[in-house]
């Protein structure tokens, strides 16, 4: 049986309700060939923890990458590894985020410089930068080939990442299938500016995009950064389109396989006074579509996924061994089975705070240590209920429901339910408190 290419198409900071024909519609057209997952969850509401989970397999603290700025370790076994050990090619352009130090003046730094060869998670084909927020704006920048030389381009930035992709589509050994890994940073905000850069031509037509109910009742910069974020959307859209082009000029789209997804979602400094880093759909909430490899036929899947499912089923849809430390699910077993259903999607949060929470088809609970920030710790032997939310009655999450008399006996169910998932990510049970109430005066 042929083998087939696998490419992994990566956005940042993605939510999931920019998938539609107005914004994306070349990507309605891919989920219209393919499975739409409608109730996809990242693991880790962060950039460099997300990606050390693809990479790795395994939740953030199992391969201990919890913050960004955690180098992944050198003897991480990664996406690449397997695919190059079953005869693959392999490339990685765009993102990487996981080689440098958080620390100042401790390990190594190449957020501006290129990832050592020994970094680059083995990856054959390098077209990177380790924070390419670092080394470019929404316009211009630089990456690196895997050598180590400086590799400059003009242009919109998603454009210029997307270019490489195609480069090394229309390059490649055409006697070896391929896995390439297309890491964007779209619509990711630009730090230095602390602001979104959409594609300039098409701005003002978003100004007037209406926005979601669950930004509008709290404060946030989502009315200055809107129109921005989803013009980056749609350019990313039109970029996917140009990819499907150059594999139906090279004829070889009907044996590729394509997976596209993103490290979690954004809340436009709504929740807390950034854009993630926390338990709410508006951030944990990201667009899952695959084509090919059993997921065909234009269905939209409700069951819940997650994040840390798409390195076995990707491993899987390769017929590569999946292994025994993998944390997440095999997409690919249970996509024809009507019946099998998880009870929960599990998410651990760092840096803005130490919590951990669960996701099921109705509720969302989190529990969080009494540290003011995350950075102090990674994992707590204490935590307390810090929210519940009532997603069938109260989608938008403006009703926070953790101390709720009415609710105890749910609070209670999804307690043990947490704890469970805490096991299985390897983590050490620790005590649940009750959220502290006020008393009345």
């Amino acid at each position: 049986m042929k083998q087939k290419n696998i490419i992994f198409y990566f956005s940042d900071q993605q939510r999931w309700d920019t998938i539609n024909e107005t914004v994306s519609p070349n990507l309605c057209r891919l989920a219209g060939e393919g499975v739409k997952f409608e109730n996809n969850f990242t693991c880790q509401p962060v950039c460099g923890p997300a990606r050390a989970c693809l990479q790795s397999g395994k939740y953030a603290t199992q391969v201990g990458c919890y913050w960004n700025g955690i180098p992944l370790p050198e003897n991480t076994k990664t996406l690449a590894h397997h695919f190059n050990d079953a005869g693959y090619q392999t490339a990685y352009i765009g993102k990487w985020h996981l080689a440098s130090d958080r620390l100042p003046g401790v390990g190594l730094h190449c957020e501006k410089t290129a990832v050592p060869k020994e970094k680059q998670g083995g990856y054959q084909y390098w077209r990177a930068a380790d924070v390419l927020e670092f080394t470019s704006h929404g316009y211009d920048g630089y990456v690196f080939d895997g050598d180590g030389n400086k590799l400059d381009f003009k242009g919109y930035r998603a454009d210029c990442i997307n270019d490489y992709a195609l480069e090394f589509i229309e390059n490649r050994d055409k006697e070896k299938p391929f896995f390439m890994f297309v890491s964007q940073l779209e619509p990711h905000h630009q730090n230095d500016h602390r602001h979104i850069e959409g594609y300039k031509e098409t701005v003002d037509t978003f100004k007037s995009y209406p926005l979601p109910d669950d930004l509008t009742f709290l404060r946030g910069n989502y009315k200055e950064e809107y129109p921005d974020y989803i013009s980056a959307c749609n350019r990313l859209d039109y970029n996917v389109g140009k990819l499907i082009e150059k594999l139906k000029a090279e004829g070889i789209y009907d044996d590729t396989i394509i997976i596209y997804t993103s490290d979690h979602g954004a809340h436009f400094k709504t929740r807390n006074p950034e854009y993630k880093r926390c338990c709410h759909e508006s951030a944990t909430h990201t667009p899952l579509i695959i084509k090919g490899g059993g997921f065909e036929g234009g269905h939209c899947e409700e069951r819940l996924s997650s994040l840390i499912d798409l390195p076995p089923t990707i491993l899987s849809m390769a017929g590569i061994p999946i292994p025994d430390d993998y944390s997440g699910i095999d997409l690919t077993r249970q996509i024809n089975k009507t019946d099998e259903k998880r009870d929960c999607v599990f998410i651990q949060i760092s840096e803005a705070s130490n919590s951990r929470a669960i996701r099921t088809d109705r509720f969302k609970y989190e529990v969080r240590d009494i540290a003011p920030m995350g950075y102090a710790h990674h994992s707590s032997n204490a935590y307390w209920e810090s929210y519940l939310y009532d997603l069938k009655k109260d989608p938008a999450e403006k009703h926070n429901l953790v101390k709720d008399p009415r609710y105890r006996h749910v609070r209670q169910e999804l307690k043990y339910l947490l704890l469970e998932q805490m096991s299985l990510a390897g983590e050490e049970a620790p005590v649940i408190l009750p959220a502290l109430i006020k008393r009345r005066k």
